[in-house]
């Protein structure tokens, strides 16, 4: 069978962009998301297509190298004789947090002006808080996430009519997109989820009580897209009669957050143009983990397709937030306040637009409940309706577009059709 080669051209583009800015391009993401490839594979492809010679490209996997490599003076040696005349090279690290101290490692090397430099590291002991902390404006983080379902999609047949149903259970991790056998995605899936990304967590951060967080996840896992918050879920613990504190509880998420495992939607007041602090919105990084954790049970696709949309909205560069819309409704003796809530407030520059998740609108009473917090909102910024049916897009009375999820996601300006 011939191999499947996965364009990862969004990514690509951000590297060339970065190319001889003077910083580290610092590649993080969760842990099989595609890092390594997008590197080594597809970025030295592209620097050979354009000219650069084979021997100006010090491509090195530091997880399969001799121990004496990892030290930081023998490796800066070792780079540094292969460094012959004054042409541009290019360094390229894979799995950088093996090296001890590689902040010095590489900052000496950033001194060096003839060369780019690229890492990866991995979740463990590589997280974007230590790009800030370690690197203070010398670096420049890419983020990598698992496949868009544009990049799933075309790994699967053509004839495939269940696609977006298999990238909703299994996810799109790129391992697991391209084995076809339904049992080894869920091996696989199980594995990655028990093996490495939660003991990823437990060994960063030196967790003692693995059932608390494996309970956590669980309980983040079952209510994607549901408002919590540190206490709630305190509460929750303690009807199971095990004693937890606030504080632990958020210290337990930023872990899961550090690790890029799970994601924080903040609720935004649209009228009144300010964050609301608490409850949030928690969304998986990938909805293969997502179900793994709950051994395939609770696939409901309403829930999962809201994770999705949240998802993609990352991957095309949106800073994603939870709408709040403050309404007031007369009645004859009193006036009621109330919170009509948005799924999804993503900006980017002066670029805003709401968007609401529907799996479906089959009459007028459910159009009508699915886009009152829109048609409350009073500024000109465009309004999207996504729906799971594959339907042709259309705009209500409105001027609300209605569109249906492949097509959202498939077309990459579907934001502005």
């Amino acid at each position: 069978m011939e191999e499947i080669e996965i364009k990862r051209d969004s990514y690509l583009k951000k590297l060339i962009d970065s190319q001889h800015n003077g910083l580290i391009k610092i590649i993080t993401g969760i842990r099989r998301c595609g890092k390594s490839y997008l590197l080594n594979e597809i970025f030295v492809k592209y620097l050979l297509e354009t000219g650069v010679e084979k021997d100006h490209i010090i491509t090195i996997a530091l997880d399969d190298v001799e121990d004496e490599l990892l030290n930081p003076k023998t490796l800066s040696k070792f780079i540094k004789d292969k460094i012959k005349d004054s042409k541009r090279y290019y360094i390229l690290l894979d799995e950088i947090q093996l090296v001890d101290r590689f902040e010095f490692l590489l900052n000496g090397l950033l001194r060096i002006r003839n060369v780019d430099i690229y890492v990866t590291g991995s979740n463990s002991k590589f997280l974007s808080s230590d790009v800030i902390t370690e690197f203070r404006g010398r670096g420049d983080e890419i983020r990598i996430y698992p496949l868009s379902f544009a990049e799933f999609s075309s790994t699967q047949e053509p004839n495939n009519k269940k696609v977006f149903d298999d990238y909703c259970m299994y996810g799109g991790l790129p391992l697991v997109a391209l084995q076809k056998d339904i049992t080894k995605k869920i091996d696989y899936l199980n594995y990655q989820t028990q093996n490495v990304y939660l003991n990823d967590v437990i060994e960063r951060n030196r967790i003692k009580n693995k059932d608390i967080l494996e309970t956590l996840i669980e309980i983040i896992s079952s209510n994607i897209g549901s408002l919590t918050n540190p206490k709630k879920l305190t509460n929750t613990f303690n009807s199971k009669n095990i004693p937890i504190t606030d504080k632990s509880i958020s210290k337990y998420l930023e872990y899961l957050e550090n690790a890029f495992l799970i994601q924080k939607a903040k609720r935004y007041d649209i009228k009144g143009k300010k964050y609301i602090n608490t409850p949030f919105k928690y969304y998986f990084t990938d909805t293969g983990i997502r179900n793994s954790l709950l051994n395939f049970r609770q696939i409901e696709t309403n829930h999962i397709m809201e994770n999705v949309i949240y998802n993609e909205l990352l991957i095309r560069g949106y800073s994603v937030d939870v709408g709040i819309v403050k309404h007031r409704i007369e009645k004859e003796d009193k006036t009621e306040r109330t919170h009509l809530e948005v799924d999804f407030v993503c900006n980017h520059g002066s670029k805003r637009y709401y968007i609401q998740s529907a799996f479906a609108i089959p009459d007028e009473e459910k159009m009508k409940q699915e886009t009152n917090s829109l048609t409350k909102i009073e500024d000109s910024f465009k309004k999207i309706v996504v729906v799971k049916d594959n339907i042709n897009l259309w705009r209500n009375n409105d001027g609300i577009l209605i569109i249906g999820i492949e097509e959202f996601l498939l077309n990459k300006n579907s934001l502005d059709l």
